[in-house]
Protein backbone atom coordinates (compact mmCIF):
# COMPACT_ATOMS: atom_id res chain seq x y z
CA UNK A 1 0.00 0.00 0.00
CA UNK A 2 2.54 2.77 -0.82
CA UNK A 3 -0.14 4.67 -2.36
CA UNK A 4 -1.72 4.81 0.91
CA UNK A 5 1.27 6.41 2.74
CA UNK A 6 2.29 8.88 0.01
CA UNK A 7 -1.50 10.03 0.10
CA UNK A 8 -1.34 10.59 3.75
CA UNK A 9 1.81 12.22 3.76
CA UNK A 10 -0.10 14.84 0.23
CA UNK A 11 -2.61 15.19 2.20
CA UNK A 12 -0.96 16.37 5.43
CA UNK A 13 0.79 18.43 3.10
CA UNK A 14 -1.83 20.29 1.29
CA UNK A 15 -3.43 20.95 4.43
CA UNK A 16 -0.79 22.67 5.78
CA UNK A 17 -0.73 24.66 2.20
CA UNK A 18 -4.14 25.03 2.43
CA UNK A 19 -4.36 23.87 -0.84
CA UNK A 20 -8.30 23.03 -1.39
CA UNK A 21 -8.17 21.69 -4.92
CA UNK A 22 -5.28 19.39 -4.32
CA UNK A 23 -6.93 18.50 -0.81
CA UNK A 24 -9.97 17.30 -2.43
CA UNK A 25 -8.77 15.18 -5.55
CA UNK A 26 -6.59 13.83 -2.49
CA UNK A 27 -9.87 13.42 -0.61
CA UNK A 28 -11.07 11.14 -3.11
CA UNK A 29 -8.79 8.71 -3.74
CA UNK A 30 -8.29 8.18 0.25
CA UNK A 31 -12.13 7.28 0.05
CA UNK A 32 -11.29 4.94 -2.55
CA UNK A 33 -8.89 3.30 -1.04
CA UNK A 34 -10.94 2.93 2.27
CA UNK A 35 -13.72 1.33 0.00
CA UNK A 36 -11.08 -1.05 -1.63
CA UNK A 37 -10.19 -1.84 2.18
CA UNK A 38 -13.30 -2.32 3.30
CA UNK A 39 -14.99 -4.04 0.68
CA UNK A 40 -15.44 -7.38 2.14
CA UNK A 41 -13.35 -9.23 0.25
CA UNK A 42 -9.98 -8.95 2.45
CA UNK A 43 -7.40 -8.67 0.05
CA UNK A 44 -4.97 -6.12 0.50
CA UNK A 45 -4.94 -3.55 -2.69
CA UNK A 46 -1.34 -4.23 -4.70
CA UNK A 47 0.62 -1.80 -6.99
CA UNK A 48 -1.52 -3.07 -10.22
CA UNK A 49 -5.15 -2.85 -8.33
CA UNK A 50 -3.79 0.50 -7.14
CA UNK A 51 -3.37 1.86 -10.75
CA UNK A 52 -6.59 0.37 -11.76
CA UNK A 53 -8.38 2.06 -8.95
CA UNK A 54 -6.86 5.60 -10.48
CA UNK A 55 -7.64 4.96 -13.54
CA UNK A 56 -11.57 4.23 -12.65
CA UNK A 57 -11.25 7.75 -10.68
CA UNK A 58 -9.85 8.77 -13.63
CA UNK A 59 -12.51 7.80 -16.10
CA UNK A 60 -15.43 8.80 -13.60
CA UNK A 61 -14.34 12.53 -13.57
CA UNK A 62 -13.56 12.49 -17.50
CA UNK A 63 -16.97 10.96 -17.82
CA UNK A 64 -18.62 13.47 -15.74
CA UNK A 65 -16.25 16.54 -17.31
CA UNK A 66 -18.14 15.29 -20.34
CA UNK A 67 -21.66 15.74 -19.45
CA UNK A 68 -20.77 19.04 -17.67
CA UNK A 69 -19.69 20.46 -20.63
CA UNK A 70 -22.37 19.14 -23.00
CA UNK A 71 -24.44 21.04 -20.53
CA UNK A 72 -22.53 24.05 -20.38
CA UNK A 73 -22.16 23.99 -16.70
CA UNK A 74 -18.69 25.48 -16.75
CA UNK A 75 -18.31 25.68 -12.51
CA UNK A 76 -19.27 21.99 -12.31
CA UNK A 77 -16.95 21.02 -15.21
CA UNK A 78 -14.01 23.13 -13.55
CA UNK A 79 -14.22 20.97 -9.95
CA UNK A 80 -13.97 17.77 -12.29
CA UNK A 81 -10.74 19.35 -14.35
CA UNK A 82 -8.90 19.95 -11.25
CA UNK A 83 -9.87 16.49 -9.51
CA UNK A 84 -8.57 14.83 -12.12
CA UNK A 85 -5.48 16.34 -12.93
CA UNK A 86 -4.79 15.52 -8.72
CA UNK A 87 -5.46 12.03 -9.65
CA UNK A 88 -4.02 11.76 -13.27
CA UNK A 89 -0.47 12.76 -10.79
CA UNK A 90 -0.49 9.40 -9.06
CA UNK A 91 -0.97 7.20 -12.40
CA UNK A 92 1.97 6.15 -14.40
CA UNK A 93 2.82 8.19 -17.28
CA UNK A 94 0.65 7.09 -20.24
CA UNK A 95 1.87 6.13 -23.23
CA UNK A 96 1.91 7.98 -26.83
CA UNK A 97 0.14 6.66 -29.92
CA UNK A 98 3.52 6.31 -31.12
CA UNK A 99 4.84 4.01 -28.78
CA UNK A 100 1.89 1.84 -28.55
CA UNK A 101 1.19 1.40 -32.16
CA UNK A 102 4.33 -1.11 -32.24
CA UNK A 103 3.65 -3.00 -29.28
CA UNK A 104 0.54 -3.43 -30.80
CA UNK A 105 1.63 -4.45 -34.02
CA UNK A 106 3.97 -7.15 -32.40
CA UNK A 107 0.81 -8.74 -30.25
CA UNK A 108 -1.32 -8.58 -33.36
CA UNK A 109 1.68 -10.48 -35.36
CA UNK A 110 2.09 -13.25 -32.71
CA UNK A 111 -1.28 -14.16 -32.27
CA UNK A 112 -1.91 -14.34 -36.02
CA UNK A 113 -4.72 -11.84 -35.92
CA UNK A 114 -6.17 -11.51 -39.52
CA UNK A 115 -8.82 -9.22 -39.30
CA UNK A 116 -11.82 -7.45 -37.08
CA UNK A 117 -13.01 -10.87 -35.86
CA UNK A 118 -9.76 -11.24 -33.97
CA UNK A 119 -10.50 -8.06 -31.96
CA UNK A 120 -11.40 -9.42 -28.80
CA UNK A 121 -8.16 -11.72 -28.93
CA UNK A 122 -5.71 -9.10 -29.67
CA UNK A 123 -7.51 -6.90 -27.12
CA UNK A 124 -7.65 -9.29 -24.15
CA UNK A 125 -3.62 -10.02 -24.59
CA UNK A 126 -2.78 -6.06 -25.22
CA UNK A 127 -4.97 -4.89 -22.14
CA UNK A 128 -3.21 -6.96 -19.93
CA UNK A 129 -0.07 -6.08 -21.51
CA UNK A 130 -0.42 -2.45 -21.23
CA UNK A 131 -2.80 -2.18 -18.23
CA UNK A 132 -1.78 1.30 -16.36
CA UNK A 133 0.52 2.51 -19.46
CA UNK A 134 -2.67 2.98 -21.54
CA UNK A 135 -6.30 3.21 -21.29
CA UNK A 136 -8.83 0.66 -23.04
CA UNK A 137 -10.27 3.24 -25.17
CA UNK A 138 -6.60 4.41 -26.66
CA UNK A 139 -5.61 0.89 -27.09
CA UNK A 140 -9.51 0.02 -28.81
CA UNK A 141 -8.60 2.42 -31.08
CA UNK A 142 -5.63 1.75 -32.49
CA UNK A 143 -6.51 -1.82 -32.81
CA UNK A 144 -9.03 -1.05 -35.00
CA UNK A 145 -6.94 0.38 -37.01
CA UNK A 146 -4.23 -1.97 -37.42
CA UNK A 147 -6.94 -5.18 -38.00
CA UNK A 148 -8.67 -2.87 -40.79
Amino acid sequence: MALESTIMEDMKAAMKAKDKVALRGIRAIKSAIQLAKTDGTNTELDAAGEIKMLQKLAKQREDSLDIYIKQNREDLAQVEREELEVIKKYLPAQMSEDELKPIIQEIITSTGASGMQDMGKVMGMASAKLAGKSDGKTISAIVKELLT
